[in-house]
This record gives C-alpha cells, sequence and structure tokens, in this order.
C-alpha cells in the first residue's frame, strides 16, 4: 500500500465570512463545500479547493469563534504549500500581495525549488511553490471563475512542514509505518538549526511531500486561529483505508477507527510528537450531494445531519457565499 500524496489540510479560523473573503478573493480558490464542523455542527467547516475540489487540493478550515491567536511553536503542522505553475507566477502573487495588502517575504529557494512564504490576515503560515520543474503527482485545474488568471492559479496543495521536538518519531512513523521514502535536505533558515529533511510518497514531487524540521529553540505550540488542525493523506479506496487501519491497529497508536465523512472516509491518529494525521480516500467526492456549476453556494449537510437543518441553520451567521 502507497499513500496518493497530501489529500487535504485542516486549519483553524475565528471568522468563517472573513476566511472566505480572503481564501476566495484574494487567493483565487473556489469555496467546494459549505458544510459544519460534523463535531460540533454550531460552527462552519469551509473547503477551499480547485474546480471541483479533487483530492490533494483541499484547504479546509473549522470555525471557532473564541479561538485565541495561535502561538507558534514546536510539534505543530508549521506550514502549508500551495502550487503554483512556474516561477513566473510566483512574481505575479508578489504584486498581487502588495496590492492587497498581504505580509509576505521575498522568493526563496526550499529544497531546489523557488517559493514565495506568506500569512493570510490570522497569521497562517502559507509557503507558494512553483511547479516549473515538477515531475510527481500532478496538480488540480483552476476553476474558470476564479479572479486570478488561470496561469497564475493555485493548481493544489504543495509540502507541508512538520515542526518537532523530536524528529526520530516522527520519521519512524512516516517511513516505517506509512512508506514514506527519505528524497534529501535543505538548511534551515534559522541560524544553528538542523537541515529540514524532505520525505515523499506515492509519485512524489510537490503534492506528494512532507518536510520535517527540527527545532531545539522552541516551547510547544498551542492551537488557535492562524493554526492547523491536521493533515490528511490520500488513500485510494475504502478497502484500501480499512487495510491501513488494521497497520495502524498492529502497532497499538491511539486511533478513531473507521470514520464516515460522507464526501470521503478517514483514520485519524497521532504521531508520537501529538500531530494529527488522517487518512482519507479519494471519493466519493464533493458533487455527492451539489450539482458541480453550484458547489458551497448552499449549506451542505450529510444525510445524517439533514433532520437537523432547521436547528444548524439557526446556530449560523449567515455567510455571503457569492463566487
Amino acid at each position: 500500500m502507497e499513500f496518493k500524496g497530501i489529500h487535504h489540510v485542516s486549519a483553524i479560523t475565528k471568522t468563517a465570512s472573513e476566511n472566505f473573503k480572503f481564501y476566495t478573493k484574494v487567493l483565487g480558490l473556489r469555496l467546494i463545500k459549505k458544510t459544519v464542523n460534523q463535531d460540533d455542527v454550531k460552527v462552519y467547516h469551509l473547503f477551499y479547493g480547485d474546480e471541483v475540489g479533487n483530492p490533494g487540493t483541499e484547504l479546509t478550515f473549522f470555525e471557532i469563534p473564541n479561538a485565541g491567536h495561535n502561538v507558534d511553536g514546536n510539534n505543530s503542522i508549521s506550514a502549508i504549500s500551495l502550487r503554483v505553475a512556474n516561477d513566473r507566477a510566483l512574481e505575479y502573487w508578489a504584486q498581487r500581495f502588495d496590492e492587497f495588502g498581504v505580509e509576505h517575504e521575498e522568493v526563496k529557494q526550499r529544497a531546489g525549488r523557488a517559493t514565495l512564504f506568506f500569512k493570510d490576515p490570522e497569521g497562517q503560515r502559507l509557503i507558494l511553490v512553483s511547479d516549473e520543474n515538477n515531475t510527481g503527482v500532478a496538480g488540480g485545474k483552476p476553476w474558470d471563475r476564479s479572479p486570478v488568471p488561470a496561469e497564475f492559479a493555485i493548481l493544489g496543495l504543495g509540502p507541508v512542514q512538520l515542526t518537532v521536538s523530536q524528529p526520530e518519531f516522527t520519521i519512524a512513523v512516516l517511513t516505517e509505518l506509512m512508506g514514506f521514502r527519505k528524497k534529501g535536505q535543505y538548511p534551515s533558515f534559522v541560524p544553528g538549526q538542523p537541515d529540514i529533511i524532505v520525505f515523499e510518497t506515492g509519485e512524489g514531487g510537490t503534492g506528494a511531500e512532507i518536510h520535517v524540521e527540527e527545532r531545539t529553540d522552541l516551547e510547544q505550540e498551542h492551537l488557535g486561529r492562524g493554526g492547523v488542525h491536521h493533515v490528511a493523506f490520500r488513500v485510494d479506496n475504502e478497502e484500501e483505508l480499512r487495510a491501513w487501519i488494521n497497520r495502524v491497529r498492529a502497532v497499538r497508536f491511539p486511533n478513531s477507527g473507521f470514520v464516515d465523512r460522507f464526501y470521503f472516509r478517514s483514520l485519524y491518529f497521532r504521531e508520537p510528537n501529538g500531530i494529527l494525521f488522517e487518512l482519507a480516500t479519494d471519493g466519493p467526492g464533493f458533487a455527492t450531494d451539489e450539482d458541480v456549476e453550484h458547489l458551497g453556494e448552499s449549506l451542505a449537510l450529510p444525510p445524517f445531519l439533514e433532520p437537523k437543518r432547521e436547528q444548524i441553520e439557526a446556530y449560523l451567521k449567515p455567510l455571503d457565499t457569492v463566487q
């Protein structure tokens, strides 16, 4: 068994309406599903992605209205990457960020690729990564109604960075349990800290990498708005997911067991440094309960929550999702 790459990344926002404005109006992503947190139906769970929310393009946010600011630190998902077609696209984005007042750095090389670090209004740490020389997992297809020209559009998720205090434990899980391969390493941007190590799965490339950063100078991260909740890895189908469940149970990791999220099936577990991993199937997909042309326009609820629609809608503040 082998993962096909990154499936999605889920992060925290305090205000769904402001989050929606930034990720659709500034970053040009499509809101592909407006639903609720299945574990707390009083708040939104927003899914962004390419034209149909293909696996590997999904960036999701849980709304937690009382969330404090994230306190960046160790044992965390410390950066999310978003893929663009080439180096020239990074020039476009640097100009766009200046136009919209988005905090960003200059273009830098990471793992042999041109990248552009920036933050969203809540301090979420994001990196645009050029796919100019990518030969691995294919990116998604931009939505044709995005405010960003297709040639510069975000194509999906890139490498996910994990920052940990004891990398040997995380590395053992990635390589011995999950089948990742070490690809290489590159220098840390923090003086005196070890190199960042690159691991890949499946076809490799920007859509299938985990970057492990060891930091000896940080305290434990405290998760809040602007932080990342979990990263999910692509599993081909439910049969394969059940085999992964057996493998995780065999090593006695505490885990969720099989979870039906309606749009995909999942397993959750924490690696030894406390980072939450999810394994998620590629299907059924986000067009299961909505027409592709109208994804994200209305509140979508899985069948088991549909009887509570009136009660759920009463909890939620209206979200302006005119795209």
